[in-house]
Formats: C-alpha cells, structure tokens, sequence
C-alpha cells in the first residue's frame, strides 16, 4: 500500500456513474422498478451503500478510509439505466475507488435482478466523474521572486559539533512547492542573534521566515520569546495545527512552543519550528503547500478566490473502465 500517513486529513468527494442497456421488452418492468426478485432500485441503492464500505476488503491496495455519505440515484434514458454515486470521507486519501467500486457492484446487482427477463443487459461503462479534496485543491502558485528566509537556530550546529537536517529538510521541502529563492543562515540561542536576523529578513521584505530550533523547554531555548516582538498579528491556528497533526504522531508535540504571524510590514510571514528533524519534517507536512493561501488575504482576497491556484486536471475529467 501506498504510505499516506504524512498527508493531512480533508473532505473528500467523489462521483461515478455506471450505465446499463436493456431490451425494449423489459423497458415497463425496468420502468416499474420490480423484477422477480424484487424492487431492483431499492435493493441497488443498499447495495451501494453497502460496496462503498467494503472496498478494503476486495481491493489490497484501497487504504480503509472512514465513508461519510453515500448518495446513490438512479436515472433511465431510453434504454439506459444510469446509476450515480457520490461518496465522501475525511480522509487523508481519495474516495474515487469507493464510488467507482459502489457504482459497478450496483449495476451488477440490477443486471442480476433483470437477467431473468433480459438475456440483452449489458454493463457498457464505469466511470469517475469528479472527484474533489486532497492537497491538488490547495495548491497556490508562488511567484518566482518569492523570498524565505530559512534560521536554524542551535548552539552545536553553530559550534559545528552537530550538522543540521532541520534546516535542509526545511529547504528541500520548500523546493517542492516552487520556491526558488531561499536564504539559509545558522545561528546559536542567542535571542538577539535570532531578533537581529529574522528582523533583517523582515525589513528586506521577505515574504516568509522560517526558523528551526529553540521553541522547547531548556534554559537555551528563546526562539518565540526573541520572535514575538516582531509579530504584529499573532496567527495561534497555524502552530496549533502543526501541534495537532505532530500529536497524532507523538505525544511529546504538546511540548512545543513555536508561535506563528504576520510582521508589521504586513508582508512577512514569521514561523517558528521545532529543532528535531521530524519535528521540523511533520510541520512542514501539516502546514505546506496550504500556508502559501495567507498572501492573497494579505493583500485583501478572500478564500474563495481562485485567482492564482493551481489546478490539476483531474476536475471533471472522465476515467472510464
């Protein structure tokens, strides 16, 4: 199976149709709903409803995702019989195999129902025909003059007695998403140290400073109490995420103290990620590619506009089998 387990957990939604062709002698039965064996569309819907949860079962690769809704209709056009299926789930993978799945099993049920009285059925296609959620559906396009600045704050990498990772997985990451220019600086617990170099990125105006290390527990660790002074609109939700989404992982994210915000120039987004490797890992997972939708607020949007997102083409497109 895939791992998911890094992915975030969103609503997810997806449609598929299945169509079924029978003969005009049929068509008043088709058109009553009954058959000898019974209301073929009741009986198809509850069959519906019911693959939609199985799907884990019969396939080895579908993950277990927990189904929300089923919605099941069904339609007949001349000598067609049209069954839709929408299921959703907030999960952290897709549900199209779970509507694609509910869908064919549904028009199998009523080609078992009709096949007494028809021996002219046939299943002529299965289909996906929308699906929605997932990080596809949260990716903004960043600029190729985007700056970030990335501070790893720690006293035995600046000593060189450690080589930092938080900070190059931090980089890495950031290359993913399309950011090209990124400076790196490394610097000990020293809040005026870190004051100095998260201010200096702020007053180039830098759209985004991500420091790494320094929001624990220790004696040493100051990075908040350095940061918040440059802070003019504290953002709490974004930090509490990246805790909720390491807690699920680890108990000890609960630990952390890292605080989030918009500097003064109302340009500069400020972060403060733990120090550990995973930690610094996880919180990128939680909060990126979605953090990138704060500057179009920032410049007076609003979250439904779409200006700028990247869409993949998988809205509306059509996947027959």
């Amino acid at each position: 199976m895939i791992d998911v387990s890094s992915k975030i957990k969103t609503l997810r939604v997806a449609t598929a149709e299945a169509v079924i062709s029978f003969s005009d002698s049929s068509k008043e039965l088709v058109e009553s709903g009954k058959s000898p064996k019974g209301d073929i569309f009741e009986v198809s819907r509850a069959i519906a409803c019911l693959s939609a949860k199985k799907v884990a079962e019969i396939l080895p690769f579908c993950h277990n995702i927990p189904v929300e809704h089923v919605d099941v209709n069904f339609s007949i056009e001349g000598n067609r019989i049209n069954v839709s299926v929408t299921v959703k789930s907030i999960a952290r993978t897709g549900c199209e195999m779970e509507a694609l799945f509910a869908a064919m099993v549904s028009a199998l049920n009523i080609y078992d129902m009709l096949k007494p009285v028809d021996k002219n059925l046939k299943i002529e296609e299965v289909k996906l025909v929308e699906k929605k959620g997932g990080k596809s559906d949260f990716i903004e396009k960043v600029s190729d003059d985007f700056r970030v600045g990335v501070l790893v704050v720690s006293d035995s990498v600046a000593a060189g007695k450690k080589e930092d990772k938080s900070g190059k997985i931090i980089v890495e990451k950031l290359k993913e998403f399309g950011v090209k220019k990124i400076d790196y600086k490394i610097v000990p617990d020293e809040k005026d140290m870190i004051y100095n170099e998260v201010k200096k990125w702020c007053d180039d105006g830098y759209d985004l400073v991500i420091t790494t290390g320094g929001t624990g527990l220790s004696p040493r660790d100051t990075t908040p109490e350095a940061v918040e002074p440059l802070i003019e609109k504290e953002i709490p939700a974004i930090m509490e995420s990246a805790r909720a989404y390491g807690q699920e992982r680890t108990p000890y994210s609960m630990l952390s103290r890292g605080i989030a915000g918009v500097h003064a120039n109302r340009k500069t987004l400020i972060l403060t990620l733990p120090g550990s490797s995973r930690g610094a890992k996880e919180s990128m997972d939680a909060l990126f590619p979605y953090i990138f939708h704060i500057y179009p607020m920032l410049r007076g949007g609003r979250h439904d506009d779409k200006k700028g997102r990247v869409k993949k083409a998988n809205e509306k497109k059509e996947r027959k089998i």
